[in-house]
């Protein structure tokens, strides 16, 4: 079977209507798929690391928090590679392998938290390696947008990042259900115990990376058999002439507050309901709320893309950074970082569901904004948005250890707080002087009032 297509024009009505949709929006569709797989397995540390000190491994605070903060770390440094991998391999070899190659970290993280004698080091290992799952967002979504025409390029790359970003809080929400019983029988192996006080129960921790493993092989399988590649090819070297612009670092800035926020919190939200809440009576499980952050902004995520073709992504990303400092500031001057009694959890909690809120509706504007900005050449447009997302990735890394060492300093979160108000209030500026205002360089108004390209095509053809 043929690798890469010999032909693709998503702007040509006809092509589009006889052949491109099918083919793209099936593309979308198996892509999507596996991205959700992607996010869990990038996050699946994010919610074991919150069981292993219950079940008899001995490790620290700022210990816990670096297992958080490796898959970040290396979701970023795998992003960079894969931001150049299409235009050189394709969409079919890329996606297939980094769906089977995941499967690496899962088997050993099985087989790891099955023994207490497992050193602290292969967890810092298997950490880094879950960040296969978060390296190739880069390749999935430069992908998606060189499939489709740029009037739906919102609503196919919010509803692909947006579901796709569902895969965080499934790990979340998955992971305490289904360590909770002998879900493969003897297949996944024994049991360990965990003692509250007078009573102990049985949990399976293992099972939170072994169910990914069928899913993982099977999806890569599928992957081989139905995906096809873009012809737009590029070198490495040619790939570099992305940096030559000053656009590309102003995305780069407000993605890192959109989305590397919402990876950042991601990671650390558990611990942080651990560390802040954990010691008070009655103390809440974080992974009963840790999951409804992810979620709620996977699903702004999702469900804004359509609004952002209409209107354009750049006053969205602006709202977007404008909710992001007003609930760091209640957060800070409420006392609810460095908290006196469990009376202030439900705010907490509440404004932190908030900067989840306001991440989603980002995320998906700036994916809007990005093909819009660099609307003259594809294939860069394609290459800033792997770029972006892959210098983001490192949200989880370094929220979690910013976070871990404000909370060992401090006692609070409070530290790490202020410095995120002042990146998100420049990020802001950045968006709305060049993006936002009406004789912006290049803004984005949407289908509604047009864009800088629409008006520059118009130059053009007048001339």
């Amino acid at each position: 079977m043929a690798t890469w297509f010999q032909k693709w024009e998503p702007e040509d009505p006809a092509f589009w209507q006889q052949k491109g949709a099918k083919q793209a929006w099936r593309t979308l569709a198996v892509t999507t798929f596996g991205l959700i797989f992607s996010f869990a397995t990038w996050f699946v540390m994010s919610a074991v690391v919150v069981r292993m000190p219950d079940i008899g491994f001995q490790f620290s605070t700022m210990q816990l928090f670096w297992l958080t903060a490796m898959p970040g770390l290396a979701g970023g440094t795998f992003r960079l590679i894969h931001s150049f991998l299409i235009p050189i391999y394709g969409s079919r070899h890329v996606i297939t392998i980094s769906m089977l190659i995941k499967l690496l970290p899962m088997i050993w993280l099985f087989l790891a938290v099955q023994d207490l004698s497992t050193p602290y080091w292969h967890f810092i290992a298997i950490a880094f390696l879950c960040g296969f799952g978060g390296g190739d967002f880069s390749s999935y979504i430069p992908s998606t947008s060189l499939f489709f025409p740029k009037k739906l390029l919102g609503m196919a790359l919010g509803l692909q990042a947006g579901i796709g970003n569902f895969g965080v809080s499934l790990t979340q929400f998955i992971t305490p259900w289904i360590i909770g019983f002998a879900a493969f029988g003897g297949l996944a192996g024994g049991s360990q115990m965990i003692a509250k006080g007078d009573t102990s129960k049985e949990i399976w921790l293992q099972n939170a990376a072994f169910w990914y493993i069928p899913f993982l092989a099977l999806t890569g399988v599928f992957c081989w058999f139905v995906l096809r590649s873009i012809p737009v090819k590029a070198t490495f070297k040619e790939q570099l002439d992305i940096f030559k612009s000053k656009h590309t670092w102003y995305c780069t800035i407000t993605y890192v507050m959109t989305f590397g926020s919402f990876a950042g919190f991601s990671a650390s939200f558990p611990l942080m309901i651990k560390e802040l809440y954990g010691s008070f009576p009655d103390a809440p499980d974080p992974l009963k709320y840790a999951f409804y952050g992810p979620l709620i902004g996977s699903a702004m995520r999702a469900l804004m893309g359509k609004a952002t073709d209409r209107w354009g992504g750049s006053i969205f990303t602006q709202l977007s950074g404008m909710g992001l400092i007003a609930c760091c500031l209640a957060l800070v001057l409420g006392g609810y970082l460095q908290p006196a009694s469990m009376e202030q959890f439900p705010g907490f909690v509440m404004l932190m569901l908030g900067i989840f809120f306001f991440t989603g509706i980002g995320n998906a504007s700036t994916f809007r904004q990005y093909p819009i900005i660099f609307a003259y050449n594809a294939r860069q447009a394609a290459g800033v948005i792997g770029f972006t997302a892959a210098v983001a990735a490192y949200g989880p890394f370094v929220f979690s250890l910013l976070i871990g060492k404000s909370i060992s300093l401090t006692g609070g979160a409070a530290t790490f707080f202020w410095g995120a108000i002042a990146f998100f209030a420049l990020a802001c500026w950045i968006n709305w002087y060049f993006y936002t205002r009406k004789d912006g360089e290049r803004c984005d108004f949407g289908t509604s009032g047009g864009t800088w390209w629409d008006k520059a095509k118009s130059t053009w053809s007048q001339n």
